[in-house]
């Protein structure tokens, strides 16, 4: 099982008065049963591509000069587009961070695309490795007493402290 799929199932043709028509492919990414979709143009497709070329080999992209008006030939590119896409996750055992922020996946550095955080399948102890990511951030810590130069000491905290860590203390 591949933890990373990705489909496209439609497009949209997009027309505006500033520039020119172009077609917008729905990409529709399920990665540990959960699922979301993406939408991307051919030029953010061929950008990836290009960005891809300086660290794998990717397969081959659909051409970039068709004729966008034609239902048939847009249908052919959104096939293409959607091997391409599947080609990539099938030949690296590791996919490119710029592969995972194109599709909007959250990425964990280290961490095979075929191995499963916290899976009891395996013994090897590096799959038991988590990658934590950073939830909350405090400026200092929040469990010291405040620092001498505070006017007002917190008296709840003093008093819990002393109450845990000296019981026999008397208080001030």
């Amino acid at each position: 099982m591949q933890p990373v799929r990705v489909s496209i199932p439609s497009f949209r043709s997009e027309n505006n008065s500033i520039e020119k028509g172009y077609t917008v492919f729905k990409i529709e990414v399920l990665m540990n049963g959960r699922q979301h979709t993406v939408e991307k143009r051919y030029s953010e497709f061929h950008a990836l591509h290009k960005m891809l070329k300086k660290n794998i080999k990717p397969p081959e992209i659909p051409s970039k000069h068709v004729r966008n008006w034609v239902p048939k030939v847009v249908e052919q590119r959104r096939h293409g587009l959607e091997l391409y896409l599947q080609t990539i996750i099938m030949e690296n055992e590791v996919l490119p961070k710029i592969f995972l922020d194109f599709l909007n996946i959250r990425h964990f550095p280290s961490v095979p695309k075929t191995e499963s955080c916290g899976s009891f399948d395996t013994e090897s102890e590096e799959s038991s490795k988590l990658s934590h990511q950073p939830v909350m951030l405090f400026l200092r810590d929040p469990y010291l007493l405040p620092s001498t130069h505070d006017t007002f000491s917190n008296v709840v905290i003093e008093g819990v402290i002393h109450g845990v860590f000296y019981p026999d203390l008397q208080p001030r």
